[in-house]
C-alpha cells in the first residue's frame, strides 16, 4: 500500500510551512508521526507531493529520518503542469487543488494509496481504518473515506474548514460539503456551508462525521482524477487565476455519476493539527500525553527495524 502526503500547500493562517513545524523534543513533525502510524499498519511506500522549491528542506529533514525505514518518492505539484491548451496566470501562486495534487503523483503509485495532508495528526486507529478496508475490499470503484466526529477534530482559535459528509443508512457516502466550523460561546458547533455562501450558520452534532482529507482509494481511482481535473480545466479556462479542485469535489461528482462507491468508516481517533500558531503547544501536550501512556515511543525512528 502506499501512503500519499500533500503538503504542497503553505499555512498561510499559521504563517509559514507548518507541515516541518517540530512538536517533540526529538523536532519531529505530525508527519513523522503519521508515516510511523502507517509503517505500523503495513504500508511499504509514502509519496510526498511537494513544492520544487521545497525539495531540499524535505529531503534533509523528513526524507533524511525516513528513507531508512519505508520507499520514498516526492513529486512536485505545480500549475505549469497541465495540458498546453491551458493558460494558468503566471501570477498565480497557489496551487491548482488536492485533486491536482493528487494527480501529479499518479506517476510515482503503483498499488491501492491512502491519501492524507502532512500538517494534520490523524491518529492510530484512523491509518488502521483505512489500511484494513484496502486489505478487506479489493472490488473495484470501490474506496473509502475516513469520518472523524466533529467535536474531535475542532480547534480552539478560530474557525476550521471541514468536509461534512452526507451518509445514507448503509454508510455510504452520497457526498462531502466543505464547510466553515466554529463553535458559539455555550460550545455549540456552527457550520457555514462554502459553495452555499447565502445559508447562515446552522448547528451540527458533535458527532456528525467529517473528511479530514484522508481517503483510502484503490489505484483505478486515478482515472477518475485526470476526468475530474479535465473537466475542471475546461469548466474554469477562463477563471484559472484563482479557480481550484478539491479531492472531496472529485469524489461527489464520481458517485453522483455512478462510477464509484464510497464508504464513509467512522474512526474514534481525535484530531490534532496547527491552523493557527497558538495551536502548537496544545498539539505538543497531546503528543507528549500519548508517549506517557505508551502509544508512541519516546524516539519514533530509533524504535522501527530499517527495511529490507
Amino acid at each position: 500500500m502506499n501512503l500519499v502526503i500533500m503538503a504542497a500547500g503553505m499555512g498561510s493562517r499559521f504563517g509559514g510551512l507548518k507541515q516541518i513545524e517540530p512538536i517533540d523534543k526529538n523536532k519531529n513533525f505530525i508527519i513523522d508521526y503519521s508515516i510511523f502510524d502507517a509503517i505500523r499498519c503495513g504500508f511499504d511506500k509514502v509519496v510526498f507531493i511537494i513544492k520544487r522549491e521545497n525539495f531540499d528542506t524535505f529531503k534533509n529533514t523528513v526524507g533524511n529520518r525516513i528513507e531508512n525505514f519505508i520507499e520514498t518518492e516526492y513529486v512536485f505539484q505545480e500549475n505549469t503542469n497541465v495540458p498546453a491548451q491551458y493558460q494558468i496566470p503566471e501570477s498565480r501562486q497557489k496551487p491548482l487543488g488536492t485533486t491536482h495534487a493528487v494527480l501529479c503523483a499518479v506517476p510515482a503509485i503503483d498499488d491501492d494509496f491512502v491519501v492524507i495532508n502532512a500538517d494534520d495528526f490523524y491518529g492510530y486507529d484512523a491509518f488502521k481504518t483505512a489500511a484494513d478496508f484496502l486489505r478487506a475490499d479489493k472490488t473495484p470503484r470501490k474506496h473509502a473515506v475516513i469520518g472523524y466526529k466533529a467535536a474531535n477534530t475542532i480547534g480552539d482559535n478560530g474557525t476550521v474548514k471541514r468536509g461534512i459528509c452526507s451518509v445514507d443508512e448503509n454508510g455510504k457516502l452520497l457526498g462531502i460539503c466543505e464547510s466553515l466550523i466554529d463553535k458559539d460561546d455555550s460550545g455549540i458547533l456552527l457550520a457555514a456551508p462554502l459553495d452555499f455562501p447565502d445559508i447562515p450558520p446552522h448547528e451540527i452534532a458533535n458527532d456528525t462525521p467529517v473528511s479530514m482529507n484522508m481517503f483510502s482509494f484503490k489505484k483505478d481511482f486515478t482515472s477518475e482524477l485526470q476526468t475530474s481535473f479535465d473537466g475542471f480545466l475546461e469548466a474554469e479556462k477562463d477563471n484559472l487565476g484563482k479557480a481550484e479542485k478539491l479531492l472531496p469535489s472529485t469524489l461527489t461528482e464520481s458517485i453522483l455519476a455512478g462510477r464509484a462507491e464510497v464508504e464513509m468508516i467512522p474512526t474514534t481517533a481525535t484530531w490534532y493539527g496547527i491552523t493557527y500558531k497558538e495551536d502548537k503547544q496544545k498539539v505538543v501536550d497531546a503528543l507528549q500525553a500519548l508517549v506517557e501512556k505508551g502509544e508512541y515511543p519516546a524516539n519514533l525512528w530509533a524504535s522501527l527495524k530499517t527495511k529490507d
